[in-house]
């Protein structure tokens, strides 16, 4: 672990990178504490004011204040990015394990749905799955306990369908990762230890071999948040994301290109949040490969 953050710390983008992401969860946890005005309310009175001192980033076409709605935004951005990743490791993980450590026609018949899987435009994917599916169906499919803590947290059930369907369809490459990582270790010989001393294969599977196999995982889970809010802010732009009045980036953006002519704020601020808190995730991305990858160290 100190090796660890010794080469970490030696990438000063890097860690540039991770300080800025600190401060996006600090935002973002204290937004209603730090926000200037409720994102919501709607004020006549101040409809496209320019970026002033009352309003630091200006207000949209209902007189919102901007500032507000992005800091609340952060919350929607970083909760998708997190929880889509989240779910789509987790199932890339176990699908690339079983194909790995089982080899055979499971691994063939795996590899052949993920070669389907990659072959189809992820983002038309997404597309059509959002078409399809109406936003309570996750509700109704969930145990009740879950469901009720889902409704108290993500009040939008809309942000709830684009987490749960960014995370299904963006696993095959984290099972590939795993799989591969699979194939080099199951020879091993602490997993024929391991097998020889009686223990079953899921304790092989999951205690011994993907406890080896976590590091380019998490370096792909760093970048994937980065690919999820994109396409969350991408689908929000659209108009088949989050829905107003709930503010994200993407929604603000949208508003941006319909006032582009004499609301240049709506388009250049959340813009830039996008961009750099993508900028800083892929950052810290880089940073995090560098520094658990040996091959990479270049006798540093």
């Amino acid at each position: 672990m100190k090796l660890f953050w010794h080469r970490f710390k030696r990438n000063k983008l890097a860690v540039i990178g991770g300080i800025m992401v600190l401060t996006l969860f600090v935002i973002a946890a204290l937004a209603p504490v730090i926000a200037p005005y409720d994102p919501k309310v709607i004020d006549r009175n101040q409809i496209l004011e320019p970026p002033s001192s009352k309003h630091f980033l200006g207000t949209d076409d209902l007189g919102r204040d901007v500032l507000s709605r992005m800091i609340y935004g952060s919350k929607i951005s970083l909760a998708v990015g997190f929880v889509a990743i989240g779910l789509a490791t987790i199932i890339g993980i176990i699908v690339g394990a079983l194909s790995g450590y089982y080899g055979g026609w499971v691994d063939r018949g795996i590899m052949r749905f993920i070669d389907i899987m990659l072959s189809i435009p992820t983002f038309f994917l997404i597309l059509a799955v959002i078409a399809f599916i109406d936003p309570n169906f996750w509700y109704s499919i969930l145990p009740r306990w879950l469901s009720f803590m889902l409704e108290k947290i993500i009040m939008d059930p809309n942000i709830l369908n684009i987490m749960i369907v960014i995370g299904l369809t963006s696993w095959m490459g984290v099972a590939r990762l795993v799989r591969a990582e699979f194939l080099s270790l199951k020879e091993r010989e602490f997993v024929l230890a391991a097998r020889a001393l009686g223990a079953s294969d899921l304790q092989i599977i999951f205690r011994h071999i993907l406890m080896n196999s976590m590091s380019p995982v998490y370096v792909s889970a760093v970048l994937g948040i980065a690919g999820a809010i994109l396409v969350e802010s991408a689908l929000s732009f659209l108009g088949l994301g989050v829905q107003p009045p709930t503010p994200s980036w993407g929604n603000i953006l949208a508003l941006g290109k319909a006032n582009i002519e004499i609301a240049w704020w709506l388009s250049v601020f959340p813009g830039l949040a996008i961009l750099i808190t993508v900028l800083v995730y892929n950052l810290v991305g880089e940073g995090l490969r560098d520094a658990i990858d040996p091959r990479l160290w270049g006798g540093r």
